[in-house]
Formats: C-alpha cells, sequence, structure tokens
C-alpha cells in the first residue's frame, strides 16, 4: 500500500505538470501512428477480396498474374493494368496512398511541390510524399530512442552497480575505462567507421550504444556507493543474504529512481544523434525515411523552404516532448516528492 501510494503521489505530480503530461500524450500518439505506418501510409492495398479469395499485399507480394495478369513479377497496384484486373475487387487502401519510397509520377509541376489536398505537407525534390516519408521516419526514430534508451539503461546499471558494490580495484579501474573511452570521440569514429562498412539501423545503434551507457554509470555507482554501508545492507548480510540478492533487491531499487529521470534525456539525445548522421550523410541507408534527410533536403532547396519548416517542426516537436517529459518525471522522482 505504501508503494502504491508512492506511485500515486509522483503521478499525480507529474500529472500536475501540464506541459509533461500532454507530452507524454503526443509521445503516445506519435509512437502509435508510427508504429503503424505501413498500414496509414503505403502505396499497396491493406485487403483484397478477389473471386471470393482474401489477399494481404502488405503482408505479402503478389505477382500481376495471381490477378490475371501476364507477368510474374510483383503487381504494381497503382497501375492501369492493375487497378483494371482489380475493377471488380473490394479493395481497402491506406489512408495515404504513398510508401516513404514511392516516385509520384503525376504531379503538375516538377518537383519538389508545396502542400496540396491530395499532399498535405507537400512533396519532396524526389517526388515522394513528405507526410509519408514523415510517418516512418518518426518510426525509425522513437524505435530508435526506445532500444537504445532501453540498452543504456541495462548496460549502464549493470557497470555502476558492479563499481559501486565491490569498489576497490574494480571500482577504480571501472572509471579509468569510462573516462579514458568517454574521449572518444563518437561522430569522428562513425564517419571512419562507414567508409568501410555499409550504414544501418542496426549498425548505427550498435554504434551509438556504445558510448551512450556510461552517462548512467556515474549515477549509479553513487547510489550504490551510498547505501551499501547502510545498517540494512549489514543485516542483509548477516542474516546470509548474497551479493546477488543484495544488489537487485535492496540497492538497485533506490538506485532506479535516479536511472529513470535519465531515460528520456537519454532518448532525446539519441535521437538527436541520428538525426545529425543522417544530415551529415553518415548515418541510415540512401532512400532511406529519416528526419536528418528531410532537413538536408531543406537546405539543398532554399527557395522551396515549406522542406525546411516542415523538418524543422517535425524534429523540434519530437525532441521538444521527451525533454518535457523528462523535466515532468525528474519532478516526480524528486528527493522533496518522496
Amino acid at each position: 500500500m505504501k508503494m502504491q501510494s508512492l506511485l500515486a503521489r509522483r503521478w499525480r505530480i507529474f500529472k500536475n505538470n501540464r506541459r509533461a503530461y500532454y507530452s507524454l500524450w503526443i509521445f503516445i500518439f506519435l509512437l502509435v501512428i508510427s508504429s503503424f505506418a505501413n498500414f496509414i501510409a503505403n502505396d499497396k492495398p491493406i485487403f483484397i477480396a478477389k473471386d471470393s479469395k482474401f489477399y494481404f499485399p502488405i503482408f505479402i507480394k503478389y505477382s500481376e498474374k495471381v490477378f490475371g495478369g501476364d507477368f510474374e513479377t510483383e503487381a504494381r497496384y497503382k497501375d492501369p493494368e492493375v487497378l483494371s484486373l482489380l475493377k471488380d475487387a473490394f479493395i481497402v487502401w491506406p489512408l495515404i496512398p504513398y510508401s516513404y519510397d514511392t516516385i509520384i509520377e503525376d504531379l503538375e509541376t516538377p518537383a519538389p511541390v508545396i502542400w496540396s489536398k491530395n499532399h498535405l505537407l507537400g512533396v519532396d525534390d524526389q517526388a515522394r510524399d513528405v507526410l509519408a516519408r514523415l510517418l516512418y521516419a518518426y518510426r525509425i526514430s522513437l524505435w530508435f530512442g526506445i532500444l537504445l534508451s532501453f540498452f543504456s539503461v541495462v548496460i549502464g546499471v549493470s557497470v555502476g552497480a558492479l563499481q559501486g558494490f565491490y569498489g576497490g580495484k574494480i571500482d577504480l579501474l571501472g572509471q579509468r575505462f569510462v573516462e579514458i573511452w568517454s574521449g572518444v570521440p563518437l561522430l569522428f569514429l562513425i564517419i571512419i567507421l562507414s567508409s568501410f562498412v555499409a550504414p544501418s539501423f542496426w549498425w548505427i545503434l550498435a554504434i551509438v550504444l556504445l558510448f551512450s551507457w556510461m552517462s548512467l554509470v556515474g549515477v549509479v555507482r553513487a547510489e550504490f556507493l551510498r547505501n551499501r554501508n547502510m545498517e540494512y545492507i549489514k543485516i542483509a548480510r548477516v542474516l546470509g543474504a548474497r551479493d546477488f540478492q543484495i544488489i537487485f533487491k535492496h540497492l538497485l531499487p533506490n538506485a532506479m529512481v535516479a536511472t529513470i529521470t535519465y531515460i528520456p534525456f537519454i532518448a532525446s539525445g539519441s535521437i538527436a544523434t541520428l538525426v545529425s548522421l543522417d544530415f551529415l550523410g553518415f548515418g541510415m541507408p540512401v532512400g532511406s525515411a529519416s528526419l536528418g534527410e528531410l532537413l538536408q533536403q531543406g537546405k539543398n532547396n532554399i527557395s522551396d523552404p515549406f522542406l525546411a519548416i516542415v523538418g524543422f517542426f517535425a524534429t523540434s516537436l519530437l525532441l521538444g516532448v521527451l525533454v518535457f517529459i523528462g523535466e515532468g518525471v525528474r519532478d516526480a522522482f524528486h528527493a522533496k516528492s518522496r
């Protein structure tokens, strides 16, 4: 009951911070719609019912011959010939009939094209719908931040816990390693590695993870050093508790209170790193939907400022939301609210 009342009090403090509370709902909204970007923005139908048979083009590739055509290659559902084959079929199309890499061929003016009723955020200089690319870019950025935060917490908390609990040579050697490793320039390292390694989502995640976990080591280490000689820890040792039990049952919950407040800031920092790499051309593979690539298009098309405006506000919204959430969590877990 005491733990439930403490969590309820922290949630009430967080909720009273209206900026953080609304930012949390915006974050959830962006995460949900971007996670289902394939169903919202795609140039393939979600569902087709033809001749008492059901097809799901989003999940399965069907050749044109399946629908009565002549070719064995995958059907292009926007092609007039394919549409004529499906004229009697029941088709469920996505809300936005373009994927992130769909080339729009029926533009009235050369790309880029400012926003219109058919393209709410316009068309970029490669004749691709900006709104569709933005949905996919949010999905990559959000899941990059979530995964990186999760693995950073696991590694950072583990290293900090071992240093703070055992102390001595383990703590001394661990601190020297962290100090040396933190001095390695991440951006230059990625630029060098990208010259002979093909960039990908998981490759960038692994490289950034090598450095992102260090921000948590100091916090967790300090909590363990402060609490490891407390009376309740000594009593647990006398009662026969093992090191593993003391760490996870008695010390780690106290350390996690300080760690949780860092998670939104780690996520925002990781997303900013990904955006920077994409903007410089060392991030996701060419053609991938990313916020950095959208900002780069804005830089390359000064005469069409709507691309820069969309990229700026999209990136600012995502990073700002995470920072506001982090501030709300920090206030909720502040010592005065315990």
